[in-house]
């Protein structure tokens, strides 16, 4: 059975492939697996997500985790599931569809902000936690947080994160991140998407 740690142990950081079209797909996402990613999402208010998270999956198969960010619904799910997609990304914490998602055998990674929305999704079975906004969610709230949390539930600040800031949200009990327009946004080549990536992934490692 796939596990999150399976590819969080290789690198715990999450490409956030918001508004990314399936004629570019390939070349970004090899950049990013070049540079050490392991994981990457396709958020849905994207053109032609699955068309996207499909392509990923026959070029990557089981060795990257290819999932759908901003899910909604089980149609949502289903969808992935038919891509060949193994993890769903909402902004919002849904016990009903994180027990939906599990039920077909997807790992979950829902946005929470609280600890009542934590321990909600935690309850449902998720595989991990999305902390989102992360703008709006300093290091001392993700340490206090931490601290009720059980130690095995991995926690990725999500939003506004640079390579800079990863350090203070780690020291505070950060397992990972996901990465948005830092990482990726429109109009990026797969060069300089590559470029942003080693970026992070040195911050990453240099801890």
């Amino acid at each position: 059975m796939t596990t999150l740690a399976a590819f969080t142990d290789r690198l715990p950081l999450v490409a956030i492939l918001r508004g990314v079209r399936p004629d570019e797909i390939l070349p970004i996402g090899e950049a990013l697996v070049e540079a050490g990613f392991a994981i990457l999402e396709v958020p849905l208010n994207s053109p032609e997500p699955f068309q996207s998270i499909a392509a990923l999956v026959r070029r990557f198969g089981d060795d990257v985790l290819i999932g759908a960010g901003t899910m909604r619904t089980e149609a949502d799910l289903d969808a992935l599931v038919k891509a060949g997609g193994r993890l769903m990304v909402t902004p919002h914490g849904d016990p009903a569809l994180i027990r939906a998602a599990k039920q077909r055998g997807l790992l979950t990674l829902p946005g929470i902000a609280t600890p009542t929305e934590a321990f909600a999704a935690i309850d449902a079975g998720t595989d991990g936690l999305k902390l989102f906004p992360a703008e709006m969610i300093p290091p001392a709230v993700v340490k206090a947080m931490r601290a009720v949390l059980p130690k095995s539930m991995p926690l990725f600040p999500v939003g506004g994160i640079e390579p800079s800031t990863m350090a203070s949200y780690r020291a505070a009990g950060a397992n990972g991140f996901g990465l948005g327009s830092a990482l990726y946004k429109p109009g990026l080549s797969a060069s300089e998407v590559g470029l942003r990536a080693r970026a992070f992934v040195s911050a990453w490692r240099e801890g």
